[in-house]
């Protein structure tokens, strides 16, 4: 979960980051922050999740190479 701070009436700005698997949250400027995983997707006919419903997270790198550490792939960098 991401959470604003307002600048103006009209403008706001990252205060913090929250992990929804774990919990923990991180200022906006800890370099932590930067290893989050932000997921946005719509929900397909037929989904687990539901039928065009909209499904988001926020997972921190830590709980996301916990969930899915046995079965990614890496690439050496370009």
């Amino acid at each position: 979960m991401i959470k604003y701070k307002k600048i103006t009436t009209t403008t706001e700005e990252i205060s913090s980051v929250k992990c929804d698997k774990c919990g923990k949250e991180y200022d906006a400027g800890d370099f932590e922050v930067q290893e989050f995983h932000h997921i946005s997707f719509c929900g397909g006919y037929a989904s687990v999740f539901g039928d065009g419903t909209q499904v988001e997270c926020d997972i921190c790198q830590h709980c996301l190479y916990e969930m899915v550490g046995e079965f990614y792939r890496c690439k050496e960098a370009t």
